[in-house]
């Protein structure tokens, strides 16, 4: 089919146009004005160590300016801080050993049980709901050992999170890039982990980044396996910065296959902003995820 040059050019405008919706160069939002106007569809959230320029006291005013009032990965000794500033913590942490150190290993589970023991009552009685664990690297072990030395160390815990109505979720991580050797890399071996548990108290950390590196197929993993997944992540790849033009994840369609779940819980943007004003990146995120 052959355009003419004005019907080119009006195409052309039209593509460009297009293309432009939603990146970084045609959002201007400055933490000055008014918060975004959200949907309320999609609960955002924000991980705190990719922010590492700002307090905790900033950035929950930070993030209230924006428009939500979430923040991941607090431990106990900071959740007052954000209840002075009726901030979530919509992931909690305090518990783990480190991302090397899981429950795969049982040498680790005497300490991972009276850590978890401990820690779960606390995050019930400041009013929140999840608690992040980890399986650990892999270690020479193989998978399916690894998978029933996991269930076994965390049915010793599922009753005293059951009791307190806390979800224990266990984050999906990429072994390609980030985290060589980690064990819970899959989806699938986690869902099947999930039904060695047998508690609605455990469920998966879907890291949106991650498994686009280690598994893709993004849409089709929700849509199945969505009742395992009790907490999402973002982050643009390659490069886990910005969700703009210069990554390849699709993110309002991905939201949206989430929304179409039912999902209630939230979305916590994890990426780590190369851009100078940090704020207004994550803003971006956010209006981006905002479906």
């Amino acid at each position: 089919m052959n355009f003419d040059s004005s019907r080119r050019s009006s195409f052309k405008k039209m593509i460009l146009g297009g293309a432009a919706m939603g990146t970084m160069s045609s959002f201007d939002w400055k933490a000055d004005q008014a918060p975004l106007q959200l949907k309320g569809n999609i609960k955002h959230g924000v991980c705190a160590w990719t922010m590492p320029s700002f307090s905790l006291d900033e950035l929950c005013v930070a993030v209230k300016k924006i428009g939500f009032n979430a923040i991941d990965l607090v431990g106990p000794k900071d959740w007052d801080t954000l209840k002075t500033h009726g901030v979530e913590c919509s992931m909690c942490n305090g518990a783990e050993l480190g991302i090397p150190k899981g429950w795969n290993d049982p040498q680790y589970h005497e300490q991972l049980i009276k850590n978890y023991t401990e820690l779960i009552p606390q995050v019930a009685k400041y009013g929140y709901k999840n608690l992040i664990c980890f399986s650990g690297n892999r270690n020479g072990m193989d998978d399916e050992v690894g998978m029933k030395n996991c269930a076994q160390g965390l049915k010793q815990i599922i009753g005293v999170a059951e009791k307190h109505g806390v979800i224990i979720q266990m984050e999906l991580l990429n072994s390609k890039v980030n985290h060589k050797d980690y064990m819970c890399d899959l989806s699938p071996w986690g869902v099947e982990l999930c039904k060695m548990v047998g508690s609605e108290n455990f469920k998966l950390l879907f890291d949106i980044y991650h498994m686009q590196i280690d598994e893709g197929d993004l849409i089709r993993s929700i849509q199945a396996n969505h009742q395992y997944f009790g907490h999402y992540h973002t982050a643009g790849n390659p490069g886990r910065n910005e969700l703009d033009e210069n990554q390849e994840i699709n993110y309002p369609a991905v939201m949206r296959a989430i929304v179409a779940t039912g999902y209630q819980g939230f979305v916590s943007h994890e990426f780590i902003p190369k851009s100078d004003d940090k704020i207004a990146a994550l803003a971006q995120a956010v209006q981006v995820c905002d479906v």
